[in-house]
């Protein structure tokens, strides 16, 4: 018998009075995973889940707490399991004991940003990001941005391929990707991060404590547009961006406690 496979003493272990619920993604591993684990387990109903499990990879983790945010359904703790490929915000696939997994996880509080974003016709979008609000040109032509911080001028005029805010929690993500620092989860900051600076060449960004509220304002947005990203949420031709911590929205993420996400930020300063 695989490792995989349910064990007859095992099949169809209620999880309906734990509250524990179940969500997949599209992909073939996260759907087979699934076939085994209904096997296994009983779950709770979506209207009576109190905890969810999510199958896939990072990137379903984060369509499942935008779907939160987004008031699909109350702000339920989710324990990840790694379907997909890098699987950082998940835990590992394992069949068996899911429910002392839970019930033994360590509970990790996120805050999303919120991206208000102004576009050249006048148009306002809001949208939350959990792990980065990124401004990045839509041309060949270079952006130029003026940076705000708290309603001051810190930089009158960045030219760039794009400029990044990351949380403690994205901040292993597409920040790390561009050079940013990485925060540990309790840190209570952001990072401000440039993506390809020419003007000035040498600024690495900034580090802001995370009740700082940024402002991006576009320079010559109708030569040189840009678009903003919260997450994987675009909005194009951006005139102004703002961008906040929104902590009273903060969710959930369960873990194993050998493999928090706390002790996973600070591990990644060690990996070469």
């Amino acid at each position: 018998m695989s490792a995989d496979a349910p064990s007859r003493d095992n099949e169809a272990q209620d999880l309906t009075s734990l509250g524990i619920g179940l969500l997949a993604s599209h992909r073939d591993a996260a759907r087979a995973a699934e076939d085994l684990l209904r096997q296994r387990y009983t779950f709770a109903a979506d209207a009576k889940a109190q905890s969810l499990v999510a199958l896939g990879g990072d990137g379903f983790m984060l369509h499942t707490l935008h779907r939160m945010l987004a008031g699909e359904g109350p702000h339920l703790p989710v324990f990840g399991m790694n379907r997909g490929t890098i699987g950082f915000l998940m835990n590992e696939w394992r069949l068996d004991g899911l429910a002392e997994r839970i019930a033994a996880a360590k509970a990790i509080r996120v805050a999303p940003l919120e991206m208000k974003a102004a576009t050249v016709g006048g148009q306002t979008f809001t949208h939350a990001a959990i792990n980065e609000v990124s401004l990045l040109r839509e041309t060949r032509q270079t952006a130029k941005i003026e940076v705000l911080v708290n309603g001051h001028v810190v930089m009158p005029e960045l030219v760039c391929d794009g400029v990044l805010v990351a949380t403690p929690a994205g901040s292993t993500a597409y920040n790390l990707s561009a050079h940013g620092p990485i925060l540990p989860l309790q840190a209570k900051m952001l990072a401000l991060t440039p993506i390809s600076p020419f003007r000035p060449r040498r600024w690495s960004g900034a580090i802001l404590p995370d009740e700082n509220a940024v402002c991006f304002r576009v320079l010559e947005p109708e030569n040189r547009p840009v678009s903003a990203v919260a997450d994987q949420i675009e909005v194009r031709d951006v005139a102004k961006v703002e961008i906040r911590l929104d902590r009273e929205r903060s969710l959930t993420l369960l873990f194993d406690p050998e493999h928090a996400l706390d002790e996973r930020i600070a591990m990644e300063q060690f990996i070469t």
